[in-house]
């Protein structure tokens, strides 16, 4: 009888049950089963609150979607770019101010809105990212957080638009027939915008561009070294987060229907910051669980006592030291056990077959 290819004198052994092999290979890690679970549950969220009969749910989750994308887009510059911006907020705010300053004269039109929105921020962001990016480090911070520094005094100083109280919007975005100053449509605008945005960055983080701004990331010099335009990337991506923090920014001011100064203050750049580093840089699911994790940790907190503050202080800080990959490090560290017992499973099987 001829002997099979496995028993053949010289031949390799078989792979190991390669369909089952694929079939892991395929399998979602649970980082991915996390973010699929949290658009299913967002998408749900206002049909609960009808049944319910908790419509405030709808309005509260408004909130986290809208700052979820203005954290992504942050999440873009620091996460995968590197670059710590402390004064992000100042595109947010922008994106507020464009809004209010348009119904206030009458131009409702969502797409003028979104559009000037756009524009504005790019214009400011390329400004600022031209001048910022010539630096590093400390330097980068302190120059991105001056720019928000002078358009926050900038905005205060808008008598005719309230001046440090801000003013009320007069009148919601309307994309032809519909308005975002309904709470239900503008929430699903903003889930819909945010699941879109988590899908693309899932994308964009294997893709040749993102891999090649991850390395810019690791060693700018080296990157530099091997011919890749490096300042050019890291304003492209600048701009570009400067822009979905604009459109963020539109509609937070749609939701609150006012708008005011502080959204651009540094102290809404730090909250940005902090929802990051919390919910895990870099990954995209992360900015969506790290502003749920905020937000509700602070409206939880606020219904129990007044000096909320010096209870969630605290909690951040252990929240850091626990995992300095935030809370989506602690389900990357569970997909990573998973694939070391795999492995461990496979060598194990592959000695027994030999």
């Amino acid at each position: 009888m001829m002997p099979t290819p496995a028993s053949a004198p010289g031949a390799r052994p078989a792979p190991l049950v390669p369909r089952a092999a694929d079939a892991a290979s395929r399998r979602a890690s649970y980082v991915d089963r996390l973010g699929w679970l949290l658009a299913v549950l967002l998408l749900a969220l206002p049909a609960y609150a009808a049944l319910s009969g908790q419509p405030f749910l709808v309005v509260l989750f408004a909130r986290i979607a809208i700052l979820a994308i203005a954290v992504l887009s942050l999440d873009l510059m620091l996460g995968v770019g590197g670059m710590v911006s402390f004064g992000h907020a100042l595109y947010f705010g922008l994106g507020a101010y464009v809004t209010g300053m348009l119904a206030q004269h009458g131009v409702v039109s969502g797409g003028v809105h979104l559009l000037t929105t756009l524009l504005v921020c790019a214009l400011v962001a390329l400004l600022t990212g031209a001048i910022a990016l010539r630096t590093s480090g400390i330097a980068f911070i302190m120059i991105t957080l001056a720019f928000a520094q002078m358009f926050y005094f900038f905005a205060v100083s808008l008598r005719e638009y309230g001046g440090d109280d801000g003013f009320a919007l007069a009148g919601a975005s309307r994309f032809g027939g519909v308005s975002l100053g309904d709470p239900v449509t503008l929430y699903y605008v903003a889930a819909a915008l945010l699941i879109v945005l988590m899908l693309f960055g899932r994308r964009f983080l294997k893709s040749a561009a993102g891999m090649t701004l991850g390395g810019i990331r690791i060693n700018e010099r080296r990157m530099r070294a091997l011919g890749v335009p490096a300042t050019r990337m890291k304003l492209a991506v600048f701009v570009s987060a400067a822009m979905l923090c604009g459109v963020a920014g539109m509609l937070f001011a749609n939701l609150t229907q006012f708008v005011a100064p502080s959204y651009m203050s540094w102290t809404m750049s730090g909250d940005l910051i902090v929802m990051v580093v919390i919910g895990g840089a870099g990954t995209f699911v992360g900015p969506l669980v790290g502003t749920l994790a905020i937000v509700l940790l602070e409206e939880g907190l606020k219904s129990v006592t007044e000096h909320w503050m010096l209870v969630m202080g605290p909690l951040i800080v252990i929240a850091v030291l626990l995992s300095r990959r935030g809370l989506i490090g602690l389900v990357a560290s569970v997909d990573a056990r998973r694939e070391r017992r795999e492995r461990e499973r496979k060598r194990a099987a592959h000695g027994g077959a030999q």
